[in-house]
């Protein structure tokens, strides 16, 4: 008896210990949540979050106020969510611009990328295809890698900045495929495929929703997608994987993040929620018009992208000199 008092009252201790979290989970929120979205309204994610936020406010009977705090790519809003009590009633709905933020300001942030946030969950990725002029005689991603190999230095590419996915992700073609091209950096997604349409560049890697109009119309062509799967929007695109690269992958998502610290079970039960939320008829068809693809993930899984991706969006970032404009 003297040996099992002590082991009565580890486990009553761990019991006890595991109530309130258990607790915690059910009982969460018990008043509005603020959903910070670092961008304007009208974006990208903004319509991400504002789905989402709708669809957690009707599952628990709580408001899901979704605030906007554009600039800085991203960064102003970011450093709101990383100062807020970490208690759950502060969120935040982020692109992977996120990670790659903390390569290009660097100490310029006010907030540290991995310590002060935690992953929820990813809500969707951003497929973008690698798309060409009409005028470009090329059919495939091999074509298209054998006429730019062919001519080096020659070959222009656009992009919606220094640093933005299109950059990184075409700089990570020319590092595995050995491309010399010249990087036309453009102010915006907008005016980077204006300048593909008239030519002004020959080539660009574009989020698909930006550029599906064009390539229905004739006025670009796409090659190859650049996440490891096909995508839905074009289901006749292989991926650069598939094409010629192997090992290719860079799929810029969004995805629900919480300051650091918040407790696990509220982590836990967002999750959960939002992987509901993802599998809703309802909202795959919202987010398939805007030629997004649901991405449902574990808490662990999203915390690993980001640390994968946190690396890789660094290793591009060095390699290409990207600097905030």
């Amino acid at each position: 008896m003297k040996i099992l008092f002590p082991m009565i009252a580890g486990v009553m201790t761990l019991v006890a210990a595991a109530a309130p979290a258990a607790l915690l989970a059910q009982t969460y929120p018990v008043k509005t949540v603020r959903v910070v979205i670092p961008w304007p309204p009208g974006g990208t994610n903004d319509i991400v979050g504002r789905i989402v936020s709708q669809k957690l406010g009707e599952i628990t009977g709580q408001q899901f106020v979704v605030d906007n705090r554009g600039g800085a790519a991203g960064s102003i809003g970011a450093d709101v969510v990383a100062k807020a009590p970490p208690d759950g009633y502060t969120l935040m709905v982020h692109s992977a611009t996120h990670v790659g933020n903390a390569h290009l300001y660097g100490k310029k942030l006010a907030y540290d990328t991995l310590k002060d946030f935690t992953g929820v969950s990813l809500l969707s990725a951003q497929p973008g295809a690698l798309t060409v002029h009409p005028s470009m005689p090329v059919k495939t991603t091999q074509e298209f890698l054998n006429l730019a190999r062919s001519r080096p230095g020659q070959v222009l590419y656009s992009s919606s900045g220094n640093g933005s996915a299109p950059h990184l992700q075409m700089a990570l073609l020319m590092s595995m495929a050995k491309l010399n091209m010249i990087h036309v950096p453009y102010k915006g997604g907008a005016p980077q495929i204006t300048a593909l349409v008239a030519g002004e560049a020959q080539v660009s890697f574009a989020t698909i929703g930006t550029v599906i109009n064009q390539i229905k119309a004739g006025r670009l062509r796409a090659l190859g997608v650049g996440a490891a799967t096909r995508a839905r929007a074009l289901p006749d695109v292989p991926t650069i994987a598939e094409s010629g690269v192997p090992g290719y992958e860079m799929n810029p998502w969004i995805g629900m993040f919480a300051p650091a610290g918040t407790p696990r079970p509220v982590i836990d039960r967002l999750n959960a929620e939002v992987s509901k939320i993802l599998r809703m008829p309802d909202v795959v068809q919202r987010l398939e018009a805007q030629v997004l693809d649901p991405w449902i993930s574990t808490v662990d899984e999203f915390n690993n992208r980001i640390r994968v991706d946190y690396d890789k969006y660094g290793k591009l970032i060095q390699m290409t000199g990207a600097k905030v404009e």
